[in-house]
């Protein structure tokens, strides 16, 4: 399977509020920046959005690095978050309806044909990637 490396990062003008996601995708000397937005959203929605997008973009199953700052992102499968959700009917451990579980539910289909691996960053530091990633989402609100 073919190698790609994804960075994102979301952004939001108020939480809630106008928001954007940014992502750049790496394939062997390929890379593609992506960004979008939504005029009433939430820092959370933006963030999962744009690996949603990101990884809409691949035609053939890939072996995917996913890079975010993104706690909420990254957690939900470094700790297996997801699959607690599952298992209690979408419920969070507060016996709550999980937040944003229309986004949890299309990232999980759009993951199904990779293997993704989910690896936190140090947001607004010295990461190259993630620094642009903030970048495009920013600029994408601006447009909105």
């Amino acid at each position: 399977m073919k190698e790609v490396t994804i960075y994102t990062d979301g952004a939001c003008s108020g939480n809630p509020g106008p928001g954007g996601y940014g992502a750049v995708l790496f394939y062997g000397q390929h890379k593609k920046e992506i960004s979008g937005g939504e005029k009433h959203t939430t820092n959370n929605r933006m963030e999962i959005l744009a690996v949603i997008e990101a990884l809409s973009l691949l035609k053939e199953p890939c072996n995917i690095k996913v890079y975010s700052d993104s706690a909420y992102v990254v957690n939900c499968f470094q700790q297996n978050w997801i699959r607690g959700w599952q298992r209690n009917g979408w419920k969070n451990s507060k016996k709550e309806p999980v937040e944003n579980q229309d986004l949890w539910k299309k990232l999980l289909d759009v993951m199904s044909q990779h293997q993704v691996e989910y690896i936190k960053v140090k947001g607004h530091s010295d990461n190259e990637w993630n620094n642009r990633c903030d970048e495009l989402a920013r600029e994408a609100i601006k447009r909105l």
